[in-house]
């Protein structure tokens, strides 16, 4: 027997977080359908607080996250190495504003950051090679942006989390780390963003930190106290 309030703990991880659909469909989406990346719950919404209009975008691995980027940012550019994700990715993500490229593993695929002269606000690296990326993303990071290190807590039994995480960190990177549930997964992972010592991200909001998913303080007090009295 479950109590009323842990029912309702449920009905917001099936609801509000859409994780049953999430798991049983394989696709990182919100309740809306709306694409989110493979991160952590805790990282999305805090990246989801800021405003991306003006910034260029570069992932090492490409995948929902690329149309979660591109429906924010000014351009996305997303390198994928799999030829057959590719082709599927390049027929099911199109937007202007989203570039995928291929390139093999290997140098090529890390050096493809340097193809071109810009420099990236956010750089992720979510792919293959990570310390080598990792450390080519430190050469291509603007002023006052950061850098996103998925499954980062692999550190514990990976050698190349341990060079990745070592290389942000001598570059003077802020690490902060975002543990909890992520899309499609029924087990918790953790993200990191390691972050330009003038990191300068303007919030889309009048207040930071918003109101995230299943919060209670969204609602005003009367419902909150018409929740509690359900609850009882």
């Amino acid at each position: 027997m479950y109590s009323d309030k842990f029912k309702k703990f449920i009905e917001i991880w099936q609801n509000e977080f859409a994780m049953e659909r999430s798991i049983d469909e394989k696709s990182c989406r919100d309740k809306d359908g709306n694409p989110l990346p493979w991160y952590t719950y805790p990282a999305i919404e805090y990246l989801s607080q800021f405003d991306y209009s003006q910034k260029k975008i570069f992932e090492y691995g490409c995948g929902y996250s690329s149309m979660f980027w591109a429906e924010r940012a000014e351009k996305v550019t997303s390198i994928e190495d799999n030829f057959e994700w590719h082709a599927r990715w390049q027929k099911e993500f199109q937007h202007p504003r989203l570039e995928i490229r291929w390139r093999d593993e290997g140098e090529i695929y890390e050096n493809a950051i340097f193809e071109d002269d810009a420099l990236y606000d956010v750089i992720v690296v979510d792919g293959k090679r990570r310390a080598e990326c990792a450390k080519a993303a430190i050469v291509k990071l603007a002023s006052g942006g950061m850098i996103i290190l998925d499954d980062s807590d692999r550190i514990n039994t990976s050698q190349e989390y341990v060079d990745a995480v070592r290389a942000l960190r001598q570059a003077d990177l802020i690490q902060i780390d975002f543990y909890g549930f992520c899309p499609m997964n029924n087990y918790t992972k953790t993200t990191s963003l390691f972050l330009r010592r003038d990191f300068n991200f303007e919030s889309l909001y009048k207040v930071q930190p918003i109101n995230g998913i299943g919060n209670l303080w969204s609602m005003n007090r009367k419902d909150r106290k018409e929740l509690y009295r359900r609850q009882k």
